[in-house]
C-alpha cells in the first residue's frame, strides 16, 4: 500500500505529491491535465518503467534530463521507503530501497504488486498470444516468485543458445543436445507452474464474472505451447527440419497461450466489445483476489479513464468489486460525477482534482460527487 508518492519531472507533472487513501482515490480533471501520469508515476515505482511506452524519452519532462518517483509503502514489517530515478542521458536506472540500490526490478515488483486497467488492456483478449502469457507469468510470478522466475531465466537462456544454433545451422555434435535438455527441463517446470495456478485462478474468475455478467458459458484453458498428448522432447525432434528453416523453436513454455471460448467458439468472435471488457476486468479482479488469498497481501490497482470503458451499471459493478476486495485503487476519469453512486458509505474516497500538472486533495468535493448509493439496485445486464 502506497502511504505517501512524490512525483518530479514525469511528463508535465513538474513536482506533485500526495498522500492516498488506503482504499479509493479519483483522480480527475481534464484530458492532458496529467492524470494518467500519475498512474504512469506509480507503475514506474513499482516496475521502473512505463505501462504506456517502452521508451523513457516520452515520460521525463522535455525541460529535464531526469525523472524520479519516490514512494514511502506501507508493509506489515512497517514503512519502506523506495525511490526510482531514471536518466535520459544513458539511459540509466537507480532504484533505492530503505536507503540501499536495487539492481534487480524483479524484487522491484514483489514489493509493490501492480495491476493496470486501461484501454490497452483489453487487448488482452483479442491481442496476441504474449500478452495473455504476461498475464499468465504476472500471476505466477507474485505467489511462486522462488520457484518461477529462477526457472523462467533458465528457459529463456536455453531458448535463446537453442534458437541461436539453429540460425546458424550448427545442429550436429553434443552442443544442441545439451540445450535441448536444458530447454526441456525448465519448460516442463514452468508448464506445471503455470498450469497449477490457472487452476487455481479459474474458480476465482467464475465467481468474479458472475458478480459482472450473466456469461455461464465462458470457459477459460490453459494451452501450454504443445501438444497435451505428447513429450516435449519427442516433439522437439519430430519438429526439428521445420525449427532449422525457420531458424526458432516452434514448441515450448513461450508459446503458451490462455483462450477464452463461449461454448464451442472463440470468446472474441462471440461477445460484444462491452462483454469482452467486462471479461479482461474478471480476469484481473480474479489476479487480485488469488493474489490475496495465497500471500495474504493486496494489489494496488491503476484504472484509467474507468468511465469511458464502462456503462454506468458496470462502473458500478466493478467498483463494488474493488470495495469488496478491500485493494488501495487508483481511477481516473474526467469528471467526478462519472463516479457518484459507485461507492459504499464504509468506503474511504480521496478525490484528487488534477490541473495543469498540479495535484490537489479535493477539500470539499460536494454532496453530488461523494453521495452513496445504499438504495441503487444493482441488476446483472
Amino acid at each position: 500500500m502506497i502511504q505517501q508518492l512524490k512525483i518530479t519531472q514525469i511528463r508535465n507533472l513538474i513536482s506533485a505529491s500526495l498522500q492516498p487513501s488506503p482504499s479509493i482515490n479519483v483522480l480527475y480533471g481534464f484530458n492532458g491535465s496529467g492524470k494518467t501520469s500519475v498512474l504512469e508515476a506509480i507503475h514506474l515505482l513499482g516496475v521502473a518503467r512505463s505501462f504506456r511506452t517502452s521508451r523513457i524519452k516520452p515520460v521525463i519532462n522535455r525541460e529535464s534530463d531526469i525523472c524520479t518517483v519516490f514512494g514511502r509503502l506501507g508493509m506489515s514489517s512497517g514503512t519502506i521507503p523506495i525511490g526510482v530515478s531514471r536518466n535520459l542521458m544513458d539511459e540509466s536506472l537507480q532504484i533505492r530501497v530503505s536507503g540501499e540500490n536495487l539492481k534487480s526490478t524483479s524484487e522491484l515488483a514483489r514489493l509493490l504488486p501492480l495491476q493496470v486497467i486501461n484501454p490497452d488492456t483489453f487487448r488482452l483478449l483479442e491481442g496476441s498470444p504474449k500478452l495473455r502469457r504476461h498475464f499468465i507469468d504476472w500471476g505466477v510470478f507474485h505467489v511462486k516468485h522462488q520457484d518461477f522466475f529462477p526457472i523462467w531465466k533458465r528457459m529463456q537462456k536455453a531458448l535463446k543458445q537453442r534458437n541461436s544454433l539453429l540460425r546458424h545451422g550448427r545442429i550436429n555434435g553434443s552442443e544442441l543436445s545439451s540445450w535441448n535438455i536444458e530447454f526441456e527441463k525448465a519448460a516442463k517446470a514452468i508448464d506445471q507452474l503455470r498450469s497449477d495456478y490457472i487452476q487455481k485462478l479459474i474458480p476465482v474468475f467464475k465467481e468474479v464474472l458472475s458478480e459482472l455478467s450473466d456469461m455461464d458459458d465462458l470457459t477459460i484453458q490453459y494451452y501450454r505451447g504443445w501438444d497435451k498428448d505428447r513429450d516435449l522432447k519427442e516433439v522437439l525432434e519430430s519438429g526439428l527440419t521445420r525449427d532449422i528453416q525457420s531458424g526458432y523453436t516452434h514448441a515450448g513454455p513461450q508459446r503458451a497461450d490462455l483462450r477464452v471460448r463461449i461454448g464451442r467458439g472463440s470468446a472474441v468472435d462471440v461477445l460484444s466489445r462491452g462483454q469482452l471488457k467486462l471479461v479482461v476486468c474478471a480476469l484481473k479482479l480474479a489476479q487480485g483476489f488469488l493474489y490475496k488469498e495465497i500471500q495474504g497481501k493486496q494489489c494496488v490497482f491503476l484504472v484509467d479513464d474507468l468511465p469511458s470503458e464502462l456503462d454506468t451499471i458496470n462502473r458500478q459493478k466493478l467498483c463494488r468489486l474493488f470495495q469488496k476486495m478491500k485493494c488501495q485503487t487508483f481511477i481516473t476519469c474526467v469528471e467526478k460525477e462519472a463516479l457518484e453512486n459507485c461507492w459504499l458509505p464504509e468506503t474511504e474516497v480521496k478525490l484528487f482534482h488534477v490541473k495543469h500538472g498540479q495535484v490537489e486533495l479535493d477539500d470539499n468535493p460536494g454532496q453530488q460527487s461523494i453521495r452513496r448509493a445504499e438504495s441503487l439496485e444493482i441488476v446483472h445486464e
